[in-house]
C-alpha cells in the first residue's frame, strides 16, 4: 500500500480526473466542487462519506471552464464580525487526520487576493494537532503540526495571478513536499510526528475566530476541487 500512495502522491494531479486515478485505498475524501447554485452540501465521491456542509455566503454554480467552481467572495482582514457563513465544514473523522500516516491534501485554486486559509483541520494552539493550506502574500504555503514538531513550507513565488493552480501539500515520514502545477516549490527534511483532532475540516477560513483577538482569515477566491490522500 506504501508503494501505491508513493506514485499517487507525486502523480500530477493535474484534473479531478487525474486525482480520481489514485489507488482507491488512499483517497480519503475527493470533493469535485460541481454542486448547483444555492447549494447546501458538498459531495464526496470518495465513497466514504465525508460530505460537507456549504455556509450560506459561498458561491456555488460558477463556471469554471468546461466544469463548475466555488467562489469565496474576499472579507477584510480583522474586521469584525466573524461570518462563518463564509465556510464549508466537515465533520470530524480520522480519515481526514493524518495520523502518523503519510498523508497529502491537493486544492485546485484560482485567486487574485493575497491572504487566506484554503482548508485547515485544527488550529495552531488545539491539542493533537492541525494542518493547514493557506496563501498569505499571494504564495501558498502548507503546515503540518505534530507531536514531534512543526514543518511549514511557503513557496518561493506567488500564485494569485487570476489562472487555474493545483497546490498539492506531502507529509512523510521522511518530510514535507510542496509541489505547484505539479512541480516541486518547497521541501523540507524531518518528521512532524501523529497529527489528529477532534475539530472540523473547513474550507475558506477558520471556525474558531472572532476578527479581533483571532483573525479568521478567510479565503478570498475560487475553488475548484480538493481531495485528501492518506496510507
Amino acid at each position: 500500500m506504501r508503494t501505491a500512495l508513493l506514485s499517487c502522491l507525486f502523480l500530477v494531479a493535474a484534473t479531478p480526473e487525474a486525482a480520481a486515478a489514485s489507488a482507491d485505498d488512499v483517497r480519503m475524501a475527493v470533493w469535485p466542487m460541481e454542486e448547483t447554485a444555492g447549494s447546501a452540501w458538498m459531495t464526496d465521491t470518495s465513497g466514504r462519506g465525508h460530505h460537507g456542509q456549504i455556509g450560506p455566503e459561498v458561491g456555488t454554480g460558477l463556471s469554471a471552464g468546461y466544469e463548475m467552481s466555488y467562489r469565496f467572495a474576499r472579507l477584510e482582514p480583522d474586521t469584525p464580525p466573524a461570518r462563518p457563513g463564509h465556510l464549508v465544514s466537515v465533520a470530524d473523522h480520522s480519515d481526514l487526520d493524518p495520523g502518523d500516516r503519510n498523508f497529502a491534501v491537493t486544492v485546485r485554486l484560482r485567486t487574485t487576493h493575497k491572504f487566506g486559509n484554503v482548508i485547515q483541520k485544527g488550529q495552531a494552539t488545539v491539542s493533537g494537532g492541525s494542518w493547514k493550506v493557506q496563501i498569505p502574500d499571494g504564495r501558498a504555503t502548507c503546515t503540518y503540526r505534530g507531536s514531534r514538531g512543526t514543518i511549514e513550507l511557503r513557496a518561493p513565488y506567488k500564485i494569485n495571478d487570476g489562472e487555474w493552480h493545483v497546490v498539492r501539500c506531502v507529509r512523510l515520514r521522511e518530510g514535507v513536499l510542496l509541489t505547484i502545477d505539479g512541480f516541486a516549490a518547497a521541501s523540507r527534511e524531518g518528521w512532524t510526528g501523529t497529527i489528529g483532532n477532534g475539530w472540523p475540516v473547513t474550507i475558506g477560513g477558520k471556525l474558531d475566530c472572532d476578527q479581533v483577538e483571532v483573525g479568521c482569515d478567510y479565503y478570498a477566491g475560487d475553488l475548484d476541487w480538493i481531495t485528501i490522500e492518506a496510507d
